[in-house]
């Protein structure tokens, strides 16, 4: 799947429209929408939750994940498109999985994109 980091805007994809920040979030939830519709998936959703880190007074106190995704047994993970790892986002990461251990977070980068 080879597209470029530039489109951004309003998307009506499976019925839900957002507003993707990349086009690899575009073009990710495509990928998403088609597995759905070929029943690999049961669901996803682009940004629903927002984690808090209460203890942390100063700097990153929040993390988004870009899409939730329901597997078919029903458990949820989280999938966060990178294109590029700057130091905010490692510390988001870094932060997520300290303070919600349970919850399953996958990275997808640009070789997802680029081959």
């Amino acid at each position: 799947m080879s597209m470029r980091n530039t489109n951004k805007g309003w998307r009506l994809i499976g019925g839900k429209k957002h507003y993707y920040k990349s086009g690899w979030e575009m073009a990710y939830a495509l990928f998403l929408q088609r597995r759905k519709e070929a029943g690999f998936i049961k669901d996803w959703e682009y940004e629903p939750e927002t984690f808090w880190f209460e203890k942390i007074k100063r700097g990153v106190r929040s993390y988004k994940p870009d899409f939730k995704v329901y597997d078919l047994d029903e458990k949820a993970r989280w999938i966060e498109v990178k294109g590029y790892m700057d130091q905010k986002s490692r510390t988001k990461i870094k932060r997520f999985k300290k303070y919600y251990p349970k919850e399953s977070l996958e990275v997808i980068g640009k070789e997802f994109f680029c081959g």
